[in-house]
């Protein structure tokens, strides 16, 4: 266990980054899943309005620097490819 104030404040502070790290992540698998999903029920309405969703929470998750740019922008681009071939 850390001693010094400097590295008990540092330890705070990674407890809370990798918490807020971890909600954000779920939510991304949740929001993938959530496409996934309508994507086998074959039902495009909502397989979209899941997309959206998913955008949105892929985009907010790479601009904290959570996962890298490059990924969400992969991820996005395969779902909507699935999306557009139901």
């Amino acid at each position: 266990m850390a001693h010094h104030k400097s590295a008990l404040k540092a330890i705070r502070q990674n407890q809370k980054r990798r918490i807020r790290n971890r909600m954000f992540r779920t939510k991304s698998a949740s929001a993938v899943k959530k496409v996934l999903a309508a994507i086998s029920d074959g039902n495009k309405d909502s397989a979209k309005s899941a997309l959206l969703a998913a955008e949105s929470v892929l985009d907010k998750t790479a601009r904290k620097g959570i996962i890298p740019k490059g990924r969400a922008s992969r991820t996005i681009s395969r779902l909507a490819r699935k999306v557009n071939s139901i």
